[in-house]
């Protein structure tokens, strides 16, 4: 069985869950016999990929940004995958985004399609109403031989707003990548870091719920003089949230870094809680990571959240400021409580690996053929 994958994803994105659900994908599949791929992929400066022994690509003007780069990107690689979807020479196409450029080209040959949220759907402010992934996403969610949606949530949302039949679906979770081996080589703490903080992970737009985040345990912060909140990830403050910080009269308190994979998993190991108070996820791996070390999960009740965190996190109404607040209290000043979660975190880890999403994914492919 031969799948081809395509450039999309990897050239889109340097780092990111999307490019590393692939990466993770293929990095199980090159062990087995029975599966080959193909990722025709001649320039990437994506980091996964990068890194493989099994994918071959040259980095592209790595050290030089220049307006339409991402464009100029696209296309070279575009042109090389048309060559592989002219040839046929596969069984089943998985695009890694959502362009249908493909479908001129691919004649009868099936392909999947993986949906990862619908936040395009749910928060169209957000994005440039001259963004056609909606569009796209849709289109080719009609065409595809089988979706794989990486929540039953997310199947949900596909149904409601595509209007997709439920058995055309498939829900194959994903996986953790922070690995126990890497966090063992993670000793001691960085002195960067204070000594009690909470942790919230990743980007902060609007459905990431940020600034009623910030306004719900502003009060908090202050109080607990040697609390803090650490944000990783997301890009430096805006000067809107920079706003925000000085009217909630939490601007010391609050810090944003970048981050790799080591200083991930020292920042979830040490933090008092992870905090996750999105509006909508369409999986959450977060918490996956949070729970692979050893970090307490307090998060949101709606969308995919409680379906991934299961009993392994404590809830919040993310539209409430006071249960936001109450809930955080409740952890971290709960010494018992945090042992608890540590550890049933552990446990519903089990239900959660790239092994079982890649075999799950397997499976799928051949029930097609």
């Amino acid at each position: 069985m031969k799948i081809l994958y395509d450039h999309q994803i990897f050239v889109f994105q340097d780092y990111g869950g999307i490019s590393r659900y692939f990466y993770e994908l293929m990095n199980v599949f090159k062990k087995q016999e029975d599966i080959h791929f193909d990722l025709p992929l001649l320039y990437s400066n994506n980091h996964y990929v990068r890194k493989t022994g099994f994918l071959t690509c040259k980095p592209f003007l790595e050290t030089i940004n220049f307006r339409g780069k991402i464009r100029l990107l696209n296309f070279i690689n575009k042109h090389i995958e048309k060559k592989f979807l002219c040839k046929k020479g596969f069984d089943i196409f998985h695009p890694t985004y959502y362009d249908p450029y493909f479908l001129k080209y691919i004649g009868d040959k099936p392909f999947i399609l993986t949906i990862y949220d619908m936040v395009y759907e749910l928060f169209p402010q957000i994005f440039s109403s001259r963004d056609k992934t909606s569009e796209h996403k849709k289109l080719l969610a009609s065409k595809a031989t089988k979706i794989i949606a990486i929540s039953e949530n997310t199947k949900r949302d596909i149904i409601k707003l595509f209007g997709i039949k439920e058995d055309k679906i498939e829900v194959i979770y994903l996986g953790n990548s922070l690995c126990f081996d890497v966090i063992e080589k993670v000793k001691g703490r960085s002195s960067e870091f204070p000594q009690r903080y909470l942790l919230f992970v990743g980007n902060r737009r609007v459905y990431k719920n940020f600034d009623t985040f910030i306004e719900s345990i502003s009060q908090l912060l202050k109080d607990d003089k040697n609390l803090y909140l650490i944000c990783a990830g997301g890009g430096k403050f805006t000067p809107s949230e920079i706003t925000n910080l000085e009217k909630s009269g939490v601007i010391n308190k609050v810090t944003q870094c970048s981050f790799d994979d080591n200083i991930l998993a020292q920042l979830y190991k040490n933090a008092l809680a992870f905090i996750f108070p999105s509006l909508y996820e369409g999986f959450g791996i977060p918490i996956l990571e949070a729970f692979s070390c050893g970090c307490p999960v307090v998060t949101s009740n709606i969308s995919s959240l409680p379906e991934v965190a299961g009993d392994a996190a404590e809830y919040f109404d993310p539209a409430d400021k006071i249960s936001i607040l109450t809930t955080v209290k409740k952890v971290i000043y709960d010494h018992d409580l945090r042992y608890k979660l540590k550890y049933k975190g552990y446990e519903r880890l089990k239900n959660f690996s790239w092994e079982k999403t890649a075999n799950q994914t397997m499976m799928l492919y051949k029930s097609i053929l």
